[in-house]
């Protein structure tokens, strides 16, 4: 009885799903990776330090950059070289590797010099788009992934993250620049000083970038208020500091009381969303000769009506006697800062798409990542874009099962 109990095996058949999943991932891909420079574009962010490329090499990836692609980060060719990179004269050579990765989004010319068939890993920045550059993309056969819209597994999505705790720290920077004599401001320190009134900071939103931006205020001993649509999101932000800031909702007389007064203003709401509220015109005409307003979110429509944006060869305009800050990429000012930050995050996601054999292997396994892709071999596959530009779109989940 015993002995044939210990003949019995395990059907075949109990081992099939196994087998059809080691199927679906292949062994490890090398993969080509292109980095073109961003500097025509005014961005001064790269993709990739040379640490990152050394670690991808020793891995058997290549990785061709684009001269003086890291000159900007303080990042130079010889660094590049020293990490096993390929230094190439042009973009157009960088164009034709296996993934292209950058910061900016692609103009015409550039979506032309695209070897297609091929992917993309940008920044989607949809105020530099129209339906033209999306329908080139379309007839490239290209798969597009957008840096903001990834997520890890938990739905948290890292580069918002990590670029919003950029952009709050910056604008605090950019508002103390902005008000000092050295930009012809009117000469206010934005911090605290015995016997003098502190300076005052107004911040629409609660997200991460207002976030750090109030801590980062905070620290200089400037007096905060803060105004958003949700008392829960103001009451959970409210518990992360130790110092009292004043928060409320937006109550007509109670925001114009705080622009009236405010020396700086931060436009910091949600990400990835349109905004919930716009500060009028008519406040802003109300606002203090001098004072600055700050729009971290001018990229996706603004959080005041006199938003427009601008870059870093003009990053600002006055307008009804107020300085406007409206750079969508704030995060480039502290360049090298921000590139080993994204850096940090593509490390292993570009290390999976190796080990999975491929951008569309991983693309199947790693639902954050797919979160990501907005156009699939061709076609369209966020909704949001179809949307805005007219063009038919289709589930990327549909999609899988025919690639």
């Amino acid at each position: 009885m015993e002995k044939a109990k210990e003949k019995v095996s395990i059907p075949k058949s109990m081992l099939l799903p196994q087998e059809e999943m080691l199927e679906v991932r292949k062994k490890g891909q090398k993969i080509k990776i292109g980095i073109p420079s961003d500097y025509s574009k005014v961005e001064y962010r790269v993709p990739l330090t040379p640490q990152a490329v050394d670690l991808l090499v020793s891995y058997g990836h290549e990785i061709l950059i684009e001269k003086n692609a890291g000159k900007h980060a303080s990042y130079s060719n010889e660094d590049y070289q020293k990490a096993g990179g390929t230094i190439v004269e042009t973009k157009e050579e960088t164009f034709q590797c296996d993934i292209v990765l950058r910061i900016a989004p692609f103009n015409m010319d550039e979506i032309d010099a695209l070897r297609g068939n091929q992917v993309i890993i940008s920044s989607l920045q949809l105020y530099a788009y129209k339906q033209e550059t999306i329908q080139k993309l379309l007839k490239k056969k290209v798969t597009c992934i957008a840096f903001e819209q990834l997520e890890n597994e938990d739905g948290f999505l890292p580069f918002v993250h990590q670029m919003s705790q950029i952009a709050g720290v910056t604008s605090i920077t950019i508002a103390s620049e902005y008000l000092s004599n050295s930009r012809n401001g009117k000469g206010v320190l934005f911090g605290e000083v015995t016997g003098v009134t502190p300076a005052e900071l107004v911040i629409i939103g609660t997200s991460t970038a207002a976030e750090y931006a109030a801590r980062a205020a905070l620290g200089l001993g400037i007096f905060v208020k803060v105004f958003d649509t949700s008392v829960y999101e103001l009451s959970k932000l409210e518990e992360k500091f130790a110092r009292k800031i004043f928060t409320s909702v937006f109550y007509p007389k109670v925001l114009r009381k705080a622009l009236v007064s405010a020396d700086a203003v931060i436009g910091a709401t949600a990400f990835n969303k349109p905004p919930k509220f716009k500060v009028s015109e008519d406040l802003v005409k109300q606002m203090k000769e001098g004072s600055v307003i700050i729009d971290l979110n001018v990229s996706q429509g603004g959080c005041f009506e006199t938003s427009k944006c601008t870059d870093f060869n003009n990053p600002t305009y006055v307008k009804h006697g107020v300085v406007h800050y409206c750079v969508p990429n704030s995060p480039a000012m502290v360049s090298r800062t921000a590139s080993i930050s994204l850096s940090n995050i593509l490390i292993p996601i570009l290390l999976a798409i190796g080990d999975n054999g491929g951008v569309d292997n991983y693309i199947k396994v790693s639902r954050g990542f797919r979160k990501g892709v907005y156009i699939y071999h061709g076609i369209l596959t966020s909704t949001d874009i179809g949307r805005l530009f007219s063009i038919p779109a289709k589930d990327i989940n549909l999609l899988l099962a025919v690639f």
